[in-house]
């Protein structure tokens, strides 16, 4: 991705869009407009995540496994593997361990709904 804009994109969201052979699957700019929004998203969520931790008190983990859940939905805006690349940056943010972020399975109610 050397062009002229001053976007640096990590080689781990530029993961979430290359194929095997480290080749895009998309534009260059593609991937940088989804780099910019998973990156501010996982900004935005940080204090969502803080206050979940200081209220209802489950751990650093589930708190990091629920937020991936959420995303993995249709209704999130991005893709699985932004859901996953975005609860790992957060997980960076906040200094917690990143716990294993498995896919949710699709409830019966998505196949019909």
């Amino acid at each position: 991705m050397d062009d002229d804009n001053q976007i640096h994109v990590p080689p781990s969201f530029m993961a979430v869009y290359s194929d095997t052979r480290q080749r895009l699957t998309e534009k260059p700019a593609v991937v940088r407009t989804r780099y910019e929004l998973c990156e501010d998203l996982a900004g935005h969520l940080v204090e969502h995540a803080q206050t979940l931790y200081h209220v209802q008190a489950p751990s650093e983990a589930e708190i990091l496994r629920r937020i991936h859940a959420g995303l993995c939905t249709a209704e999130s805006g991005v893709s699985v593997p932004e859901a996953t690349w975005i609860t790992t940056r957060l997980a960076e943010l906040l200094n917690w361990p990143c716990p294993e972020l498995l896919v949710p399975l699709p409830s019966p109610t998505d196949a019909t709904g």
